[in-house]
This record gives structure tokens, sequence and C-alpha cells, in this order.
């Protein structure tokens, strides 16, 4: 008889803990709005038509999980307000809310097909324009990895139920 597979304890799980971050609807959509170059309270609350309250909730939330930074600035005559930074944590979201476009554009997207396309930009010298899409590849360098051959495995962190 096969060995019975000792199963992870579910709470110890780093998916659980960034849905905690930023797995609320408008969490990834400010986040999406930041990757776009957007700063500044009232930008985020226009491009997004959310309440003020809810902006304000979700962007403190960010803050603490670190994903932006608050930098302040002052207009001339006005008081000191703040414009949210993506950090390094928050940069490295770019593939997860394009794995979810990616989704939605497959599953959701109008008939008429995708509302935006990402694309490969910065010039001539850096980009082509052509559509990006994300590739799954494994450390030995194979990509276009079947979803049968995919599989969870306890890592070095991994915490074991009692059996």
């Amino acid at each position: 008889m096969a060995e019975q597979r000792r199963r992870i304890d579910p709470v110890n799980c780093s998916m659980g803990r960034a849905l905690a971050a930023v797995g609320e609807r408008w969490s990834l959509l400010i986040v999406r709005e930041a990757l776009d170059g957007v700063g500044r309270f009232g930008e985020f609350r226009t491009r997004l038509g959310i309440a003020s309250n809810l902006l304000s909730t979700r962007l403190d939330g960010l803050v603490a999980a670190g994903v932006l930074r608050r930098v302040p600035y002052q207009e001339p005559g006005d008081r000191q307000r703040f414009e949210y930074h993506l950090t390094e944590k928050g940069r490295d979201l770019r593939p997860t809310v394009i794995a979810l476009l990616e989704w939605g554009d497959k599953y959701l997207a109008d008939e008429e097909g995708p509302s935006v396309v990402v694309r490969h930009g910065g010039g001539e010298e850096h980009g082509c324009d052509e559509p990006v899409t994300l590739v799954l590849e494994c450390a030995g360098g194979h990509t276009h990895l079947p979803p049968d051959s995919v599989y969870r495995s306890p890592g070095p962190g991994a915490r074991f139920l009692p059996s």
C-alpha cells in the first residue's frame, strides 16, 4: 500500500497571506491603476469611480501591507497631501494583474473582445508593441506546461497537520 501523503497545514499559506493583503477587488484595481502611473487620491477616485471612504481604507491597507508607500507633496497654497507610489512588492504584482486580466479576457470579455491589450512598449529600442502573455516556466527552462504536469509539493516552510 502506498504511503499516505502528509497534509500541509493550510493556515501557513503564502497564497492566503497574499489574498489577505491584496485579494479584495478594489485593492487589485488600485494596484492596476498604480501600475499605469496613477498616484494621487483624486486620480484613483476618478478613474475607479470608488467612494472616498472606501478608497482611503484600501489605500491604508495597501500601505500597511507594504504594496504602496505614501510620499508627501504640496501644491502652492494647498495643505500637504500624499501620493501613493508602488514599492518593489507592489511592482512585483504586475504578473498577477496580467494573469487575472488574461483569465478575464478569455472567459468574461464582451463579444467584441477585451477592452485593453497589454503590450510590450517602451519605445523602439526597448519594445516591439506586441501583446504580452504570461508563460509558466519551470527552473529547468521548460515552458507551455500542461495543467496536469504542474503540482504543489511541500516547501521549506511547510508545516504539517498531525496524522
